[in-house]
């Protein structure tokens, strides 16, 4: 039966060394909820104990109402699947499945009625009597997926099982586990360093840096309204922008550093008159406008990507928050005009409903109804 997961207070150490200081998190009942962020930041080790492979120096673990802090890894139920895969050569796929339901002395009847079922629902039936090697990596990968979730585990936790995947074959796989997950509807814990997998099979993402999560939200928010200016140039590509609040008629807006006023409408109450401000505006967000009626830019690289064109723009650096790779300008063919050119001179207006405002330290938003956690 699945379960949910809380997590209270959790610290993780290695000698002098804090991984992760007090995390709290609450993972729903039957959600596949994904640990997103940079290599070293954490995720993996949480899962681990939330697993049971690491220990616990401070805070809890429940599972539904049970303290786990101290039940052995074998005794949690949990089901894992491995970036390696971690399946047995010598034995066939049926027998690989098999292989945790005899472990739990499950009777040949049942086991049999068990394996058919979750054979069928990955989709490997036709392969149940082939050896590993004479499987494709896809295909490995569904033998694996299928062992941890025959054992009917109360959780299911997934440690980046697709990074040793081809592009293409990725795509096919993450799509797969989001459907036998929705199938099976136990609750799934999955760790990933990949910002698209992660938008395309989670029902929620928590961000993490440096052992803390930075934002929790569902896919759409945590890309469109984002809590601090980590997790927005995390998430996609953002391009920061210097500005300030002022009053324009009756409302807030932001004035960039060459002069150029946006009106804004969704600003929060923290949000005051003279207030030093980051503006991020996504590399779709911009829009081709007559001079005075945006920010001039030089376009400085063009390549073209089928669906749009991608564009490296040149600004006036007193415009820019120091210290990022590229400021980019997405250009959608199938409603473009015209082309631009390198060397070419435009003028680009962000959209005020999709731009998002920060803090001068980047810490958290200033924009309406934004929250930390989800």
């Amino acid at each position: 039966m699945s379960v949910a997961i809380q997590v209270d207070e959790v610290i993780k150490r290695y000698g002098d060394l804090t991984i992760i200081p007090h995390l709290t998190e609450q993972i729903k009942n039957g959600e596949f909820f994904t640990l997103l962020g940079p290599s070293g930041c954490g995720k993996t080790t949480l899962l681990r104990m939330i697993a049971g492979f690491n220990s616990i120096e401070g805070g809890t673990i429940r599972f539904n109402d049970k303290v786990i802090n101290d039940i052995p890894a074998h005794q949690r139920n949990i089901g894992m699947v491995f970036q390696s895969y971690a399946i047995f050569p010598h034995l066939t796929v049926r027998q690989n499945v098999e292989y945790g339901l005899k472990l739990r002395h499950v009777p040949k009847d049942e086991m049999k009625k068990r394996v058919d079922a979750i054979l069928d629902v990955v989709q490997i039936t036709e392969y149940q009597d082939r050896l590993p090697e004479r499987l494709s990596g896809g295909q490995q990968q569904r033998v694996a997926l299928a062992r941890a979730i025959v054992i009917h585990p109360s959780v299911l936790l997934m440690d980046e099982p697709l990074s040793n995947l081809d592009a293409k074959l990725r795509v096919e796989m993450r799509a797969a586990i989001r459907e036998v997950q929705k199938q099976v509807g136990i609750t799934t814990v999955y760790v990933t360093h990949d910002q698209e997998e992660a938008l395309s099979i989670s029902d929620r993402i928590a961000v993490m840096k440096k052992g803390e999560i930075q934002q929790t939200a569902r896919p759409h928010t945590v890309y469109t309204r984002p809590y601090n200016v980590f997790v927005s140039t995390f998430i996609g590509h953002s391009n920061l922008f210097r500005a300030r609040i002022a009053r324009k008629g009756g409302g807030l807006a932001v004035v960039f550093a060459d002069g150029y006023t946006m009106a804004m409408e969704n600003l929060s109450a923290e949000a005051q008159e003279g207030m030093e401000a980051i503006v991020s505006v996504r590399p779709e967000e911009f829009s081709i406008r007559a001079a005075g009626d945006g920010l001039a830019c030089k376009i400085h690289t063009k390549v073209f990507l089928g669906k749009y064109i991608n564009y490296g723009l040149a600004f006036e650096a007193s415009m820019l928050v120091p210290g990022q790779p590229s400021i980019e300008y997405s250009q959608d063919l199938g409603h473009a005009e015209r082309i631009l050119d390198v060397d070419e001179t435009v003028t680009l207006r962000p959209n005020a409903a999709k731009a998002n405002v920060f803090s001068a330290d980047g810490s958290h938003s200033l924009m309406e109804g934004v929250v930390r956690h989800e």
